[in-house]
């Protein structure tokens, strides 16, 4: 094989790589889900940290209103200069979950952390906490809903508290693992079960990630759509 011959074949296995690669971003899963016509009026971003994420997602929902929900006060800069920069963002400093009130939260990582009714050993804080349901109905969010949850296991007590918003939900995307990182989480598959038990099935996955010591899957965001949206009409290939 000539030197010109080996550096095609690289190239093309590189673009290929690439292209593999973009198929999987949060940018290609929105992107397909606009293609397929969703309709989205409100984007709740839970675990918004300081508006990247609602930030990127707004490219492909322009026009809808965000609503950034973050539990740490150390984010509110970013999340102002966000609301400041777009028509249609606001946002909260306050936990998610499925009452109102005060609750736990482990302030190890300020890129992290996890809610909990019960007080941590280390790093714990004390953050106000309030429902999604609680949120769309204070602030008159209209739907088609998106929900976006990066909250690192404490996913189901944060989907209780939304059951109203969750049946106007056009798309849920959820940030899940393949361990039990909290006593109380679902792993990725058992969450593909809890959602379809509320009449939701994963229409699409972006973003995995794994672990770095030993290559390990370690979470995946899944993409939820309701179950009578049209896309599952087909069970073809084509």
């Amino acid at each position: 094989m000539s030197r010109w011959t080996f550096r095609t074949i690289a190239a093309k296995i590189l673009n290929r790589l690439g292209l593999a690669l973009h198929e999987l971003s949060l940018d290609a899963t929105l992107g397909r889900c606009c293609r397929r016509g969703t309709a989205v009026n409100t984007v709740i971003d839970v675990g918004a940290s300081n508006g990247c994420w609602s930030m990127r997602a707004r490219r492909h929902f322009p026009c809808a209103a965000f609503l950034m929900v973050e539990a740490r006060q150390e984010h509110e800069a970013g999340l102002r200069q966000a609301r400041q920069r777009f028509a249609g963002f606001d946002y909260v400093i306050a936990a998610a979950g499925n009452r109102v009130g005060s609750i736990y939260f482990d302030a190890t990582q300020l890129f992290g952390g996890l809610a909990s009714d019960t007080p941590f050993e280390q790093n714990c804080i004390e953050v106000p906490v309030t429902t999604i349901d609680t949120l769309v109905r204070e602030k008159g969010l209209k739907p088609p809903f998106l929900i976006k949850l990066d909250t690192h296991g404490f996913e189901v007590p944060i989907l209780e508290g939304a059951r109203v918003t969750l049946a106007l939900s056009s798309l849920v995307i959820l940030e899940t693992y393949n361990f039990r990182i909290a006593d109380k989480s679902l792993l990725f598959h058992e969450m593909c079960a809890y959602m379809e038990q509320h009449g939701f099935r994963c229409v699409d996955i972006c973003e995995p990630m794994h672990r770095p010591g030993d290559g390990a899957f370690w979470q995946i965001d899944l993409v939820f759509a309701p179950a009578g949206d049209r896309v599952f009409a087909s069970n073809s290939y084509e």
